[in-house]
C-alpha cells in the first residue's frame, strides 16, 4: 500500500481533499457528476475473451484503461510484464532525481482535476510544498500512479508477458506467459502501451557488443547492479540526460570514477523537439502530409535531445566525474578485467561501460510482433523522401493510421493489423512528439480511444442497428392524458 494513504491530513491541504482517501472519492465523484459512469455498450462477441487488451500497465496503459471505461468500452484487460509496483521505468531503470517535465504538465488525469498530480501532491504534502516544488521526483510520480490505479480500480495482471500475437477468426490471438504458464487470450483490439522500446530495442553500438563480454557493459535502459560497481571505474558513452544520470548514480553509490564522453565539442543546449509542446501541433501533427512530417522529424532527429540542467549539475558537482568533449569512441577491446577505449587521441581504461545511445525502431526485434513484422508497413514502404533527405532511422518507423493502428505493407494482405494500436515511441514519426511521454497523454489517448470505439461500433453495426430500431421503452403510459 502507498505509504501516503495512512498519513494524517497536512496543515495546508489543497482545495480538493484533506486525505488521499477523500481525494480518491472526490475523483470518482467528478467522473460520476460528468455522467461518465457509462454502461458498456459494446456488443457481446462470443468468440473473443476481451474487447481490448492493453499491453502495459504504466502511465500510458492506465490512462488508456481509464478513458476506455469512461467511453463505455467495458471489456478491457490490462497486462504488464513487470511485478506490481514496477510498471514503467520510475522505480527500475529511471535514475533521475526528478522528472524532466514540468510539474504543471497535464498527464493521465484526462480532464478530471481531482485525478491530477497537483491534486495528489497538495493533498499528500500541502499547498506550500507544491508551490516550492520545481519538478516531481520520480518516486513521487510512481506513488501518484499507484494511487491513480487504486482510485480507479484498474486491475493490472502483473508478471504477464505477451510472447506472440497471431490473426484469429474473431480478432487476434494473444499468447500470454506468466509464472503460472502460457495461455491464449482472443482480443478484438490490442493497445501496445509499451514505452520507449515498444517498437524496437535499445541501441548498443556493435563496436561494444562485438568486442566485449556482456558482463562488461550495459545500456542506460537496463537494470544495473550499482553495488557491484563500488570501487570501479565507469565509462559512459553519450551525452543525453540518461547518460548523466547513470554516471551520477554510479558515483553516488561508490564508484571511484565516472567518465562521460560527448562526440560533439559542446553539450546540446537546445532540445529542438521540445518546440512540439503546444496544443495545435500535439492535436494536429498527425493530419500533416507525409512530406511535412518527414521534414520536421528529419530536422529534429539531426539535433539530438540534450540533457536538462539539474541532471548535468548533479553529475558535474561530484568530485570524480569527468566530462570529455569531441571524444567519440573509435575502438574498444578487452584486456583481462579491463575495458580499453580509444578516442583516437587518448586511451582510457574502465572496469565497466554504459551506453547512453538511445533506441532503434525495428518491429522485428519485438517477440510479440515477430510473426507479423513482415506485414507491418514502415515509413520506407509508404514515403520516398527527396534526394539528399534520406534518413534510414526515420524510414524504419512503423507507418501508422490516424488511430495509431498498424497499416499493412501490402494493402489487403492482413487486415487484422488495423486492430493493433501502437501507443508507444514507435508512433512518434506518424503522430508527433514521443508517444507515451506524459505530454502525449492528454492529446493522444482521447484520439486512440475514439478510434477504438469507432471501429468496434462500425464492425458491430448489425447489432447496433437492431438495438436502435427495436427501442420501445415508452415515455408515456397514457394515463397522463386520460388514455390509460
Amino acid at each position: 500500500m502507498n505509504k501516503l494513504m495512512a498519513t494524517p491530513p497536512v496543515s495546508d491541504p489543497g482545495p480538493f481533499a484533506r486525505t488521499l482517501d477523500e481525494l480518491s472519492q472526490r475523483a470518482r465523484d467528478e467522473i460520476a457528476y460528468l455522467g461518465e459512469e457509462t454502461p458498456n455498450w459494446v456488443s457481446p462477441c462470443p468468440d473473443t475473451d476481451v474487447d481490448v487488451l492493453v499491453v502495459g500497465g504504466g502511465q500510458s496503459g492506465l490512462a488508456v484503461a481509464c478513458l476506455l471505461r469512461r467511453a463505455g468500452i467495458g471489456g478491457v484487460r490490462v497486462v504488464d510484464a513487470a511485478p506490481e509496483g514496477q510498471e514503467g521505468v520510475w522505480l527500475t531503470t529511471a535514475r533521475m532525481r526528478t522528472l524532466r517535465s514540468t510539474k504543471t504538465l497535464p498527464g493521465p488525469e484526462l480532464g478530471i482535476a481531482a485525478l491530477s498530480f497537483r491534486a495528489w501532491f497538495e493533498t499528500a504534502y500541502g499547498q506550500q510544498a507544491y508551490a516550492a516544488l520545481e519538478r516531481a521526483s520520480r518516486a513521487d510520480w510512481a506513488d501518484y500512479l499507484a494511487w491513480y490505479r487504486r482510485t480507479l480500480g484498474i486491475e493490472v495482471e502483473n508478471d504477464t508477458r505477451v510472447t506472440a500475437i497471431r490473426p484469429h477468426a474473431a480478432g487476434l490471438a494473444v499468447e500470454l506467459t506468466s509464472p503460472g504458464g502460457t495461455n491464449t487470450c482472443v482480443a478484438r483490439k490490442i493497445v501496445l502501451a509499451t514505452g520507449m522500446g515498444g517498437s524496437g530495442q535499445m541501441f548498443i553500438p556493435e563496436t561494444i557488443t562485438s568486442a566485449l563480454d556482456p558482463s562488461f557493459y550495459a545500456h542506460t535502459d537496463m537494470q544495473i547492479d550499482f553495488a557491484a560497481l563500488r570501487g570501479k571505474r565507469i565509462g559512459v558513452l553519450g551525452a543525453a540526460s540518461s547518460a548523466f544520470d547513470v554516471a551520477a548514480t554510479a558515483l553516488e553509490r561508490g564508484a571511484i570514477r565516472a567518465d562521460l564522453f560527448c562526440r560533439h565539442d559542446d553539450l546540446n543546449r537546445v532540445t529542438t523537439i521540445k518546440g512540439m509542446a503546444y496544443a495545435g501541433v500535439m492535436d494536429h501533427y498527425h493530419e500533416l502530409p507525409d512530406a511535412r512530417k518527414w521534414e520536421l522529424m528529419r530536422y529534429f532527429s539531426a539535433r539530438a535531445a540534450g540533457p536538462i540542467g539539474n541532471t548535468v549539475r548533479r553529475a558535474t558537482r561530484l568530485e570524480n566525474f569527468h566530462l570529455h568533449f569531441a571524444q567519440g569512441w573509435r575502438s574498444i577491446h578487452q584486456e583481462g578485467s579491463e575495458v580499453v577505449v580509444s578516442t583516437g587521441t587518448q586511451e582510457h581504461r574502465f572496469d565497466f561501460i554504459v551506453a547512453g545511445t538511445g533506441y532503434v525502431q525495428d518491429v522485428t526485434a519485438r517477440p510479440e510482433l515477430a510473426g507479423l513484422s513482415g506485414q507491418i508497413a514502415r515509413w520506407s514502404d509508404r514515403f520516398t523522401p527527396p534526394e539528399g533527405e534520406e534518413q534510414p532511422k526515420l524510414a524504419a518507423f512503423p507507418y501508422l493510421g490516424p488511430g495509431f493502428e498498424f497499416m499493412e505493407r501490402v494493402p489487403g494482405a492482413l487486415p487484422a493489423l488495423g486492430d493493433i494500436h501502437c501507443f508507444n515511441s514507435g508512433a512518434s514519426m506518424s503522430h508527433g512528439r514521443a508517444v507515451g511521454e506524459i505530454a502525449s497523454l492528454r492529446h493522444g489517448v482521447p484520439r486512440l480511444v475514439q478510434a477504438i470505439g469507432r471501429d468496434l461500433f462500425l464492425s458491430d453495426w448489425p447489432a447496433h442497428r437492431h438495438r436502435l430500431l427495436s427501442y420501445d421503452i415508452p415515455d408515456l403510459t397514457g394515463e397522463e392524458y386520460g388514455r390509460g
